[in-house]
């Protein structure tokens, strides 16, 4: 196992990622199944990381086990619920919420989701449009 220290190149988050080797990094890369789990981009690189000796056993016991997947369920359970009541604009994200929040027509519509970088969010927040920031897990029976 080999963890590397990795960051999004959209939202500039750094993250810590376990692979079972550095093949299978570049291997999970090349398919793009690395996205970033603020804002779902696929531009993840990694970065510079000291290796750390250290004796303790880092498998994952059951308790951590059972936790992580109690999280994988709800994060499933909140986007099916996402998906089922809430219009996917994708990556025209920006533009629909600011159709709906300076258009009063719209505001009676159902409610989207989509993506937006860093600084599309920045923005929507410095006029006043709120948005929410949801971890997203790709869909894996495709």
């Amino acid at each position: 196992m080999i963890k590397y220290s990795l960051t999004c190149k959209n939202c500039d988050l750094s993250f810590e990622s376990w692979f079972a080797n550095s093949k299978e990094y570049e291997k999970l890369k090349r398919k793009k199944l690395l996205t970033c789990h603020k804002c779902n981009s696929l531009n993840i690189d990694k970065s510079l990381m000291a290796p750390r000796i250290n004796k303790k056993n880092y498998f994952v016991n059951e308790k951590e086990l059972k936790k992580s997947k109690i999280i994988k369920k709800k994060i499933a359970e909140y986007q099916n619920f996402i998906k089922n009541n809430f219009k996917d604009v994708g990556s025209n994200f920006a533009y629909e919420a600011r159709s709906i929040h300076y258009n009063d027509d719209k505001k009676k519509e159902q409610g989207i989701y989509g993506t937006a970088s860093k600084k599309d969010l920045k923005e929507l927040a410095e006029e006043g449009i709120d948005t929410q920031i949801l971890p997203w897990e790709k869909d894996s029976s495709n």
